[in-house]
């Protein structure tokens, strides 16, 4: 028989066993977020680069308008459903009204010539009772006044993050918000990357940064705030507590599109105030990491390196999911909300998740509620049928995930440094030389190869820089790029190699040796910080180079060290993209306008090519509406650019996203951002897939507790045996 103690350890064994079975109820043991969270209604979502810039006056980069845009409101939204897209009001009452000029002030007719018109009157009327989440800028005392706007040392030794503040407050909208906001357009130390782009149509805006700049200059470090409410722009005015104008210098159609952005969305002088406190700077608390808005959601913890956390906004005006749609949406289930009040999510949780196979998987364990599809598991994810339809394979039919597809209004690019010696060629002489080594180079590298096995077929080569799908576009054999194509029997054909070959010879680099020195000629290729999985895309197109015998070393940094390297003009080839801000030409084609270089004017010409005809024709047809004549000046710039080759074209993405069967209400669209409020969650669902996933398997356990027992018995014995003998032994002694 077994003594006591062996009892007591053969029932604490399986007291343990049957503890830990018990414990598995309690939740998922993978389960990456507090259980506090299971079955509430909270959408999960990943990023893998921390934002840069949250202050509405200077962020431009998709990773950081996912989060913008669900804070800030400007005054016009795009239209969730209807294609193509349609601006309708969001804070605004209606949609503004819009009046032409002559020089001397003189209202013109609607269909007035645009050499007439002088300037354009936008006054945009905001509706009464929004007002700001709540916010410990706008907090104030019984008499009045601010509670946090002079804080000491002391008073802030404890203040770490925004959380930290004990009282908040809140005040209504007014027009006055949207006029400051547009001054903050010039402020000299918040380089808005618009504007120089706004400078050249908001009227005296390039008048009021140099005034604004005297005023900083004048300070000499006396202090850091720059009041702007003691200085008036002429072209943004206040009419009453709820209207504005916005005077544009000639006729700029495309400004309407600008008011659905963040750049024109209200920011409250009380939080420029609050944020100038040198005590909060030191601790990072500004505008640019905690913003403040009177969108559905506000941003309650912000930790870029980890997590960032999105609430709804308990001061959120009304608003409902629309009514309407196109044909099909409610075939799609896409109207099953129409006229509910919105936001629908009450929090929204973004985890930093860098590399794509944890994401993966976690998407599959039901822990992130969507995904985008990444090279490794594409086969795994998507299957194509028929006329090369896509559609998702039996695996993710199983679990009730579903694909969205949809053509960007997008482009990836590989941009040439026009300042660079080598590439760009700084000097008449060597113009010439360098701009055949981009056409050479622009041959060799062979995106069709690329969207193949690196974007899995998701993707079109550009020929061209504006996007399938926008005006000026153009498709079939008017659309080649001459330069790198052929048409032949109905296609796009790349030319051959050879053609490449004879090119680089003529621009002084026979067989990529230069033969001015005799050196082999290496081209530098700046990218963002890379992942393990993306080698296999830098070594593959480091061959294209070498198909030219053009030795190509890849530099690699993270991505706020390369866009300084960008704004510096430090790169030689970099890669980027742009994702319409608008559905219109000229959003892309103003990307290789020269007064937009990087270098110098900070505007969104990495490039920083420029062409004194191109700029031209771009000054000629900015402004016009789209037609025959506006097509033909488009047509004849596309033609400049792809002889001059500033850009190696690159692609046109598609998207590819899935969504598990509890995501509602999605419908692709990348010219709007602020759609997390129309998207719901059915968290109950979500819960009961989640533990069908990601139930521990037992039996192991179970088996292994059983054979640990079994295993003790027999050694137990044996220990008693031995235990007798001894005590034997000693009774006969």
């Amino acid at each position: 028989m077994l003594s006591i103690n062996s009892v007591s350890i053969v029932r604490s064994i399986l007291l343990l066993t049957v503890i830990l079975l018990f414990a598995c109820d309690g939740g998922n043991w993978n389960n990456p977020y507090p259980a506090s969270g299971d079955g509430k209604n909270i959408l999960y979502n990943a990023f893998t680069e921390r934002p840069k810039h949250l202050d509405p006056v200077q962020s431009y980069s998709s990773n950081e308008i996912q989060f913008t845009a669900q804070i800030y409101e400007p005054p016009l939204q795009y239209h969730y459903l209807k294609r193509p897209y349609t601006l309708i009001p969001l804070t605004a009452s209606k949609m503004p009204t819009v009046t032409y000029f002559n020089k001397n002030g003189i209202e013109l007719p609607d269909d007035t010539g645009i050499s007439s018109i002088a300037y354009t009157m936008y006054e945009i009327s905001i509706k009464p009772g929004i007002f700001y989440q709540p916010h410990p800028a706008f907090a104030r005392n019984e008499q009045g006044e601010f509670i946090y706007h002079n804080l000491t040392d002391k008073e802030s030794a404890q203040i770490y993050q925004l959380s930290d503040f004990n009282m908040t407050g809140t005040r209504e909208l007014t027009a006055m918000d949207y006029v400051f906001q547009i001054r903050r357009l010039a402020h000299p130390k918040l380089h808005s990357p618009i504007y120089e782009l706004m400078a050249d149509y908001i009227v005296g805006l390039r008048e009021y940064a140099a005034l604004l700049k005297n005023v900083v200059d004048e300070q000499r470090g006396d202090s850091d705030y720059l009041d702007l409410n003691k200085y008036k722009l002429e072209g943004a005015e206040i009419v009453d507590s709820y209207t504005y104008r916005v005077k544009i210098a000639g006729k700029y159609p495309q400004f309407m599109y600008w008011l659905a952005m963040a750049f024109f969305a209200p920011v409250p002088w009380e939080a420029e105030q609050f944020y100038a406190q040198q005590v909060l700077k030191d601790k990072n608390i500004t505008l640019d990491w905690f913003p403040v808005g009177t969108g559905p959601y506000m941003l309650t913890e912000n930790k870029v390196n980890q997590i960032m956390i999105l609430e709804k906004n308990p001061n959120f005006h009304s608003e409902f999911y629309p009514s309407e749609g196109m044909p099909d949406d409610e075939k799609k289930g896409l109207l099953i909300d129409a006229g509910k009040p919105m936001p629908f999510i009450d929090k929204v949780v973004y985890s930093r998740d860098k590399e794509s196979i944890p994401r993966w998987n976690k998407f599959l364990q039901g822990y992130y509620d969507a995904s985008g599809i990444g090279s490794d598991s594409f086969d795994q994810a998507v299957q194509l049928v028929g006329q090369g339809e896509a559609t998702v394979t039996e695996a993710m039919i199983s679990q009730g995930i579903r694909l969205e597809t949809a053509i960007a209004p997008s482009t990836y690019y590989m941009g040439f440094n026009m300042l660079d010696p080598v590439v760009g060629g700084v000097t008449e002489q060597t113009y010439e030389s360098s701009k055949k080594l981009r056409q050479a180079i622009s041959i060799a590298v062979d995106y069709e190869e690329f969207v193949s096995i690196f974007a899995n077929g998701r993707g079109l080569p550009a020929h061209g820089p504006i996007s399938p799908g926008i005006a000026g576009h153009r498709d079939g054999e008017e659309g080649i790029n001459p330069v790198v194509y052929d048409w032949v029997n109905g296609r796009a054909q790349r030319k051959p190699i050879e053609v490449a070959k004879r090119l680089l010879a003529e621009a002084g680099y026979p067989d990529g040796i230069d033969k001015k020195t005799g050196a082999p000629l290496i081209l530098y290729f700046d990218v963002t910080a890379r992942s393990s999985e993306d080698k296999s895309a830098l070594d593959w197109m480091r061959k294209q180079f070498q198909k030219l015998n053009i030795q190509l070393v890849v530099r690699s940094t993270d991505y706020n060290r390369f866009q300084d390297k960008i704004r510096k003009g430090n790169a030689q080839i970099f890669e980027w993209g742009w994702n319409a801000d608008y559905p219109d030409p000229e959003n892309f084609l103003f990307l290789l306008y020269g007064p937009q270089r990087k270098v110098g004017n900070n505007g969104e010409n990495a490039a920083n090519y420029d062409s004194p005809e191109y700029n031209r024709l771009f000054e000629e047809m900015k402004n016009m509406e789209n037609g025959a004549e506006r097509q033909q000046i488009i047509d004849r710039m596309v033609d400049i650019l792809r002889h001059d080759s500033p850009w190696l074209w690159g692609y046109h993405p598609k998207d590819y996203g899935l969504y598990h069967a509890w995501y509602k209400n999605v419908k692709p669209n990348r010219i709007s951002n602020n759609n997390i409020k129309y998207f719901r969650i059915d968290a109950d669902l979500r819960k009961q897939k989640r533990n069908e996933w990601n139930a521990p398997v037992l039996w192991p356990m179970v088996l292994m507790s059983a054979a640990l027992v079994l295993g003790l018995i027999p050694a137990i014995k044996a220990y008693r045996r031995r235990e007798r003998s001894v005590g034997i032994g000693l009774q006969s002694q």
